[in-house]
């Protein structure tokens, strides 16, 4: 199946779910969508974050990959609402271009990575599950050794 015919639906299935999937321009720059029901401006963000485990360029053995998370200037709270504010939200954890979770938490283990070259990418999003303006996120790209 082409990237062409998943990228649509993934789009359904992450609004479906209330979430935003993440996106790239044909660069390569990240983008994100915003939940289809906003309407307003995106608030912006002063968080900072980065992606401590694993390394960009590392080699990982074994198909389970032990992702850590740094936030700073912003905490994760579990609660979704549209009252939003710069400095709370919650993270959506991309792995090639496919939204595998969205996390309340700094550290997960994301199993069943197969063998190859991955792009790993966080993003802190507001309470209603869309992005900051700009877009707060970080990205590695890692090799998985079977």
């Amino acid at each position: 199946m082409t990237l062409r015919r998943i990228t649509p639906l993934l789009l359904v299935l992450a609004v479906s779910a209330g979430c935003t999937g993440a996106k790239a321009d044909r660069d390569g720059t990240p983008t994100s969508s915003v939940p289809a029901t906003f309407t307003g401006k995106r608030p912006t963000s002063m968080a900072k974050l980065s992606i401590i485990e694993p390394k960009n360029g590392q080699v990982i053995n074994g198909s389970t990959v032990h992702l850590v998370i740094g936030l700073k200037d912003a905490k994760i709270v579990p609660t979704t609402s549209q009252n939003l504010k710069p400095d709370e939200g919650h993270v959506h954890v991309i792995l090639d271009d496919q939204l595998i979770s969205m996390t309340f938490g700094l550290k997960q283990e994301i199993p069943n990575v197969p063998p190859g070259q991955h792009l790993l990418r966080v993003e802190f999003v507001a309470n209603d599950h869309g992005p900051f303006d700009p877009i707060v996120f970080a990205q590695v790209a890692f090799q998985v050794m079977s």
